[in-house]
């Protein structure tokens, strides 16, 4: 099949239909007309400032990099999508930038990156400052005005400058070896770039297979005759761009017709802020992340009378949505869909479950994709449907070149199983009979207690059966007599304090006895990244200091 760059895609289906919003944001409406000359004009500037490519991928192990990267240090905004996209027309690659993180962590990030430059918003200028003495190399800083009114740092330019400055072509072409880049979030390990050629990350993760098939696009004529039928669809990413599930269904719409709307609040989830642009924008689909993004929405639904009438789906991905609150959902809004898509950032899109009803609701069971699939625990064979063998989830086809700077973790990663490369992220699974996926937990938050390997996953879902339990995040500390032992950093909801014997009763009737927590901490609010995603290392923390 033919390989596509994602700038020329872009290009390809803004011809199409260039008057059609792309991207709109309260007042701010960007049609793929102006999405195209805000990206070329970004990627001239970043040629006259001197990004360039240093070796072609040819030439090149999967763990290395030939091109000059720049780091997106942003909120939600145009200014994201704009950047990611010129950087593509430049031939330049982008990246992440966690913008909760304190200067020694950003000092990381911009040398394993070996980042030639950063656009950042003025938010975050002083964390940036912090740490510009300690990179080495040329360095270009492209500033994003926001309500702080912090100024321009020494030698950055405001972002509308470099546009203004700018003549619409870059004047170099992109090929579908270019890179993309996504940063794993770092919430049990030092965060890792993952590196895609855009032609593979186009078809395993931005919407490159006709779905009704699972067969990808033959041609750039067929991409662009359903983008342009793609009008209707109008689409609310909620989770941070800088994460996978707020990033790429931004990109999948901008390479499918869609509209990108977002909410007015974008610096935190705001409930009453989506709701109403629900209504103003009549979005279709609510990008959401678990029960951290779904439960606060369902108390904003309950207490409101905005006309939600437009939504027909909510797409869920990167951490749980337990089945009751699947059913509070679709009690709220009968007739809507739900669906689970799992995958992970060196794998892209593996398995997808669609509820439509709050009597079907479940969690933790899949129907794979055409390249997902799950292999033994050996990593040696593809598992056989019903056996007992506790397996990983596994990706073939299209699939990450590897980590950068890594060569090691990539082979780990990414092993060849019966003469096929395939990518196995750690997420152990198995098959059920009837060729269901049944996901058990990301291995590396897996808990080896008294020999038993128990997943933090299964112990959350068990607590927050609980009706007091408002949110749970389980890790574990050493034991002398368990080698590890099971412990949960739980918040409640207002006016209740269970006992702990009442949540481990609660508990104790969905999951095994030795699974259940040997310690519980309280707290106020458990903690999350902004892309709702558990942060493991700050609950261990939390039990160290109780």
């Amino acid at each position: 099949m033919p390989d596509y760059n994602l700038a020329l895609l872009a290009r390809a289906v803004a011809g199409a239909v260039p008057d059609r919003d792309y991207f709109v944001h309260g007042d701010l409406r960007l049609t793929y007309a102006d999405m195209q000359d805000r990206a070329r004009r970004f990627g001239r500037y970043l040629v006259d400032q001197g990004f360039e490519v240093h070796r072609e991928r040819h030439e090149l192990a999967n763990h290395e990099i030939g091109q000059d990267t720049l780091g997106l240090y942003l909120h939600n905004g145009s200014e994201f999508l704009v950047a990611n996209l010129g950087c593509f027309e430049a031939r330049v690659v982008p990246f992440n930038v966690n913008y909760r993180y304190v200067a020694e962590e950003l000092t990381y990030l911009l040398h394993d990156s070996g980042a030639r430059g950063l656009v950042y918003h003025s938010a975050f200028a002083a964390t940036l400052a912090e740490v510009l003495d300690g990179i080495t190399g040329p360095r270009t800083l492209i500033q994003v005005p926001d309500a702080t009114d912090n100024p321009l740092l020494p030698g950055a330019v405001w972002f509308d400058d470099a546009l203004a400055a700018s003549d619409p072509d870059p004047g170099v072409d992109p090929t579908p070896d270019d890179l993309y880049v996504l940063y794993t979030g770092g919430t049990t390990g030092m965060p890792k770039g993952v590196l895609w050629r855009q032609a593979d990350v186009y078809v395993s993760a931005l919407g490159g297979r006709n779905r009704r098939t699972g067969d990808e696009w033959p041609d750039v004529e067929a991409i662009v005759e359903v983008a342009t039928r793609g009008g209707r669809s109008r689409v609310m990413p909620l989770p941070p761009f800088m994460h996978g599930a707020g990033q790429w269904p931004s990109l999948t719409g901008l390479l499918s017709g869609h509209t990108i709307i977002l909410p007015g609040v974008v610096e935190r989830l705001d409930p009453t802020s989506i709701l109403e642009a629900v209504e103003r924008e009549a979005a279709t689909t609510l990008i959401i992340v678990g029960d951290a993004f779904a439960r606060p929405l369902c108390e904003a639904i309950e207490g409101s009378h905005h006309d939600l009438s437009s939504i027909a789906a909510f797409i869920n991905s990167g951490a749980a949505l337990h089945t009751e609150t699947k059913a509070r959902m679709l009690d709220l809004l009968p007739g809507r869909m739900i669906i689970d898509t799992l995958g992970s950032s060196e794998t892209g899109s593996q398995a997808r479950e669609v509820t439509t009803s709050a009597d079907e609701a479940r969690t933790g069971s899949f129907t794979a994709t055409e390249t997902g699939t799950v292999v033994d625990s050996t990593r040696t064979r593809l598992a056989v449907p019903g056996e007992d063998d506790l397996g990983w989830l596994a990706q073939r086809g299209r699939l990450p070149l590897g980590y950068l700077g890594d060569a090691d973790k990539t082979a780990a990663t990414f092993p060849v199983i019966g003469g096929e490369r395939m990518a196995v992220a750690g997420d152990r699974a198995q098959l059920a009979i009837d060729g269901t996926v049944i996901l058990h937990g990301r291995d590396s938050v897996t808990i080896n207690s008294g020999g038993e390997k128990i997943f933090a996953e299964e112990v959350e879902q068990a607590l927050m059966r609980h009706p007091a339990v408002s949110d749970v995040v389980v890790c574990s500390r050493p034991s002398e007599r368990w080698g590890s032992e099971v412990c949960a950093v739980l918040a409640l909801h207002e006016d209740q304090d269970p006992s702990d014997a009442d949540l481990l009763a609660e508990a104790g009737a969905h999951i095994a006895g030795y699974k259940l927590p040997k310690v519980i901490v309280r707290c106020d609010e458990v903690y999350r990244s902004p892309s709702g995603k558990v942060d493991y290392r700050w609950a261990a923390d939390r039990v160290r200091e109780a």
